[in-house]
C-alpha cells in the first residue's frame, strides 16, 4: 500500500470517528455545533472580571456595614441599662444584644475572608482565559480559515 493510500485511510477513519464538542446542549443541524453562529454565539470566548470585583466590593460593603450596625446596636443599648435596672426584660435585652454582636462579627470575619477571594478569583480568571484563548488559536482545524 502506498503512502497516500495510508494517509487517505486514516483520514476517512478519523473524519467517521470524529468526536464533536457540544456546549450547553446546543446543537445544529445535523446533532452538533458546525459553526460558531449554530447556537447563538459569537464563537469567541470572553470572561470578564466584573461580576467577580462587584461581589468582592459587595463583600467589602457588608463588612463595613456590620461594623456600623454592631456599633449602633451597642449605642441603642447603652440607655437601656439605667433605665430598665430592675425589670426582668433587661437580662432578654442583654442577651439580645450578645447573641447580634456575635452575629454581625461572624458575617463580618466571613466578608473580610471572601473579599481578597474573590478579588484573586476574577485576576486568575483572566490570566486563565488568556492562556486558553492563545492555545485554542495555536490549533488548526482542517476546512477552516486557519487549517486550510
Amino acid at each position: 500500500m502506498a503512502w497516500d493510500e495510508w494517509e487517505q485511510l486514516k483520514a476517512q477513519v478519523a473524519e467517521r470517528h470524529a468526536t464533536h464538542t457540544q456546549i450547553n446542549g446546543l446543537q445544529a443541524e445535523g446533532g452538533y455545533a458546525k459553526s460558531a453562529g449554530a447556537g447563538g454565539g459569537t464563537g469567541t470566548l470572553k470572561h470578564k472580571g466584573g461580576p467577580w470585583t462587584k461581589a468582592a466590593g459587595t463583600a467589602d460593603g457588608l463588612q463595613t456595614s456590620t461594623t456600623t450596625a454592631k456599633v449602633d446596636l451597642r449605642r441603642a443599648h447603652d440607655g437601656t441599662v439605667g433605665g430598665l435596672a430592675g425589670l426582668s426584660s433587661l437580662g432578654a435585652l442583654k442577651s439580645v444584644l450578645t447573641s447580634w454582636d456575635e452575629r454581625l462579627g461572624r458575617v463580618r470575619a466571613e466578608c473580610g475572608s471572601l473579599e481578597p477571594k474573590l478579588r484573586q478569583v476574577a485576576v486568575e480568571f483572566a490570566e486563565v482565559d488568556a492562556g486558553v484563548g492563545d492555545s485554542a488559536k495555536a490549533v488548526t482545524v482542517p476546512g477552516t480559515r486557519r487549517g486550510e
